[in-house]
């Protein structure tokens, strides 16, 4: 398998404190790149760190995260 072939939909983003958004990352998995992006966040740092499907908006991501902090246990509903 050469890198053309390979799938890596998954992203992590940060936005800084003036709202800048910048791609940190692309990975095959979403729990990877929760991975990548709870170990940013948890350095301390001012900014927000997410992680979202390619071709899916913020919004839609923002659901998300609502609903996954809503149940508490990393689940959607």
């Amino acid at each position: 398998m050469n890198d053309s072939t390979i799938s890596l939909p998954w992203l992590v983003i940060r936005q800084d404190d003036n709202g800048n958004r910048y791609r940190v990352g692309r990975y095959a998995t979403r729990a990877e790149a929760q991975k990548i992006a709870d170990s940013l966040d948890s350095r301390g740092h001012k900014q927000l760190y997410w992680v979202e499907r390619i071709g899916q908006t913020q919004t839609q991501t923002q659901g998300q995260a609502q609903a996954q902090a809503q149940n508490g246990d990393g689940t959607l509903n």
